[in-house]
């Protein structure tokens, strides 16, 4: 029997219950009950390793739960959605995607991939006018419009970064899930990429950000979900859970928590 959080238009766009998620006969996530609200957008923070990426991808469906009798993820109150349907809904920004483009493309038809599902445009398709100029405004709204005709290969890793995230948006998701965004980034492509998170959550844009970094979190992202050892540490707000105590003892060793106009920075204690 389905209950009314499962319904229709009511149902979360996503619920996690006794969700786990087995490699090699070990445990490596395990989460008893998480919701993802309509609409809502949410920071994931933990150490390396600690499963963040992994619940990720339980929400893309790149990773499948155990077995259970009471399915243990609902997207939109659904227990067996599509690969499409939940691909449709979401735009994904990683920075592993950026090493796996390897060859010698504009940067605009890495931004046509996104319709679909690719790094650039794959041979069995052919791009009309229209794809091809949706590709370009969204370029043109992130404000790299110039970059359009560039090689890939030749950009920063920055500006880069900044095609992925045009990439992601150009078949106009519900959500975007930044996966450790600024991983690898100088502070001018840092600011970049967080300057463009902001413009997309004051638009209305919801977020889901996967990081290790509080620096990441705009001040826009209110939730903040903590992942320790494959397991839910915490859920609440960035005010209630981004203190001293609470970071020391997510990250095991003595920090501090410094805050500035929204945007928190996490601070050793030597």
């Amino acid at each position: 029997m389905k209950t009314a959080s499962t319904e229709g238009a009511s149902a979360p766009f996503i619920e996690l219950r006794d969700a786990v998620v087995r490699r090699a006969g070990r445990d490596i996530l395990s989460v008893d009950r998480l919701v993802l609200r309509e609409g809502e957008s949410m920071a994931l923070l933990g150490p390396n390793g600690s499963g963040k990426s992994t619940l990720v991808s339980l929400i893309t469906r790149e990773a499948f739960p155990l077995h259970r009798d009471e399915p243990p993820v609902l997207f939109r109150g659904k227990e067996r959605a599509t690969l499409e349907e939940v691909r449709a809904c979401l735009g994904i920004v990683s920075s592993t995607m950026q090493s796996q483009i390897t060859v010698h493309l504009p940067a605009v038809e890495v931004v046509v991939g996104g319709l679909f599902g690719a790094l650039g445009v794959p041979k069995r398709f052919k791009v009309t006018p229209e794809q091809h100029q949706r590709a370009f405004d969204v370029m043109e709204e992130l404000g790299i419009g110039n970059l359009a005709d560039r090689d890939i290969m030749t950009l920063s890793t920055g500006q880069a970064r900044r095609v992925l995230v045009a990439r992601a948006l150009v078949h106009n998701p519900d959500v975007l899930v930044f996966d450790e965004p600024c991983t690898g980034l100088d502070p001018e492509g840092m600011y970049y990429v967080r300057r463009t998170m902001r413009a997309l959550a004051q638009s209305g844009r919801a977020i889901v950000l996967v990081t290790h970094y509080p620096e990441d979190i705009i001040p826009e992202i209110d939730r903040l979900v903590l992942i320790k050892e494959g397991r839910v540490f915490d859920d609440g707000t960035k005010r209630a859970m981004l203190t001293g105590e609470r970071m020391s003892a997510l990250f095991d060793v003595p920090l501090e928590v410094a805050e500035s106009d929204g945007y928190y920075t996490l601070m050793g204690r030597y």
